[in-house]
């Protein structure tokens, strides 16, 4: 095949200096049919080949390849011969080449049969639509690696986006991505596109009809959104979330981001995302903060009050004052052990009531049969069984990281009275956390010590002068009464109580 730069020899040889082909093909070195080519087109022509290249490894196991791939057309879409089963297949059968061929086969092979796929351009009105996904990140928070579930909504006319990091898929982290996808957009979208997901739908129905969850129904009632259910299998049809999940991965995830907590986590993609509204996208004349502007005042209003973001249950309190969910077990205080309690769990945490109260409120977790105790709540207990301090699991759980010098203080009360009231007295001690933070109960232990006062009433005390200090008073400006300059350092005369008593 002849270079472009031959090509134009040739054609300028015959065209402009009128030389025959025959003598252009002896100059130039070439064959008589190149030359003809050459004159008929300045195009070059497209290299094609005239017999397919040989195959000798995997040459004899193309048919059945070829059976494989047929017969995946009657399977299920999940259950059809992969690229590596069928590698595997036919190395039973004594191929002995790489698995990378047999792959490049298959894919020219679906090549052959699959045409691309050619979509409809779509454009939005403002404030109509927005579309919802969930997708999985990597995130190390505090200092543990761990598979993070992303809430992703998007307003399709603004494309503006919004994220939120949860540590499961359940219904209240689905119904709280929505709380705070309204606020961080000021508003609600007139309706909102779904993928098929289990929070939303309890059974999918002919066509586009689907048995809704009836919690959903209320949470949609709530703030009078419509919703729309894709076709299953069918993403494209909301490709704007579905772009949006891999743009904020790739762009506000990499390198996997390292937090204390998922509240610093979503601190930073919430930020991540009003920084992206600067950002302007390829044919569309405003940055999607200004598009997002024109949009905001087309989106419902939100209501009075938000939605509340939990799952209710009814539990039963046991014999070590816990109650149970999702098979972790929850401390309630002792003082309030009613039998009868109602649990409410939120993405991040579990609250316990009684009646409407919160009586206990824990972080939530994600585990399998862990108990999780706040130490607090046991205290009462403690004060009047002070021979089980020692082996109490939340008092155990909680010396691994109290200050040092609680151990300090235990131990100078347990050598002023061993008998017990020692620990009953370091108890009461504890329960001061009821009230004030732990940091500054930590000082007024330390002073209490420092002054020789290692009890409780010290401690108080020394509580006290952290809260309040001792005021300095101001100096008064005399200047204008002389006369009373002197008044407090004047010599004291004793005589004086004298006179006093001998006048009666």
């Amino acid at each position: 095949m002849i270079k472009v730069e031959e090509r134009e020899k040739i054609r300028r040889a015959y065209f402009v200096e009128k030389k025959s082909q025959r003598q252009i093909a002896k100059e130039l070195g070439c064959s008589r049919d190149s030359v003809k080519k050459a004159i008929e087109s300045a195009e070059p022509g497209q290299y094609t080949l005239k017999q397919p290249r040989s195959a000798p490894v995997l040459g004899p196991y193309k048919t059945r390849i070829d059976e494989l791939l047929k017969q995946n057309e009657h399977l299920p879409r999940k259950q059809r011969f992969t690229g590596h089963t069928i590698y595997k297949d036919i190395q039973d059968q004594g191929y002995r080449g790489s698995e990378s061929t047999v792959r490049g086969y298959i894919a020219q092979r679906r090549g052959e049969k699959r045409r691309p796929q050619v979509y409809i351009p779509l454009e939005f009105d403002p404030g109509a639509d927005a579309q919802v996904d969930w997708g999985e990140a990597v995130a190390i928070i505090a200092g543990q690696r761990l598979t993070v579930q992303v809430f992703f909504m998007r307003l399709c006319y603004s494309r503006r986006l919004f994220m939120m990091a949860f540590p499961a898929q359940k219904q209240e982290a689905f119904f709280a991505g929505h709380v705070q996808a309204f606020q961080h957009f000021q508003g609600v979208p007139q309706r909102i596109s779904y993928d098929n997901l289990k929070a939303a739908v309890q059974r999918i129905l002919e066509g586009r009809t689907r048995q809704e969850q009836q919690k959903f129904v209320v949470f949609r009632s709530h703030y009078l959104f419509e919703s729309r259910f894709c076709t299953p299998g069918q993403g494209h049809e909301k490709g704007r979330v579905e772009g949006g999940v891999g743009y904020g991965r790739r762009n506000f995830m990499v390198p996997p981001p390292e937090v204390a907590s998922f509240a610093e986590l979503n601190a930073q993609l919430l930020q991540a995302c009003l920084e992206d509204d600067a950002r302007s996208i390829d044919r569309q004349p405003l940055t999607i903060g200004e598009a997002w502007k024109s949009e905001q005042p087309y989106l419902r209003a939100l209501p009075g009050k938000d939605f509340e973001c939990c799952v209710s249950t009814a539990v039963t309190l046991n014999g070590f004052g816990q109650v149970e969910f999702e098979t972790n077990r929850y401390s309630v205080p002792a003082q309030e052990a009613y039998r009868n309690l109602v649990l409410k769990a939120y993405p991040f945490r579990v609250d316990v009531l009684h009646l409407h109260n919160v009586i206990a409120s824990h972080p939530r977790c994600y585990g399998k049969k862990q108990d999780i105790l706040d130490p607090l709540h046991y205290l009462p207990l403690l004060e009047q069984r002070p021979g089980a301090f020692d082996h109490a699991k939340p008092i155990r759980r909680w010396r691994e990281s109290w200050p040092p010098v609680y151990e300090r203080l235990l131990a100078r009360l347990r050598e002023q009275w061993p008998d017990g009231q020692g620990v009953q007295e370091f108890v009461r001690i504890l329960r001061l956390h009821e009230q004030h933070s732990a940091e500054l109960i930590g000082q007024a232990v330390e002073q209490a010590l420092t002054y020789g006062c290692a009890h409780l009433d010290g401690v108080k005390l020394c509580l006290r002068q952290l809260l309040a200090p001792q005021l300095v008073p101001p100096v008064l400006d005399l200047s204008a009464w002389p006369e009373l300059v002197a008044v407090g350092h004047q010599t004291l005369n004793l005589q004086r109580y004298d006179t006093l008593l001998a006048r009666g």
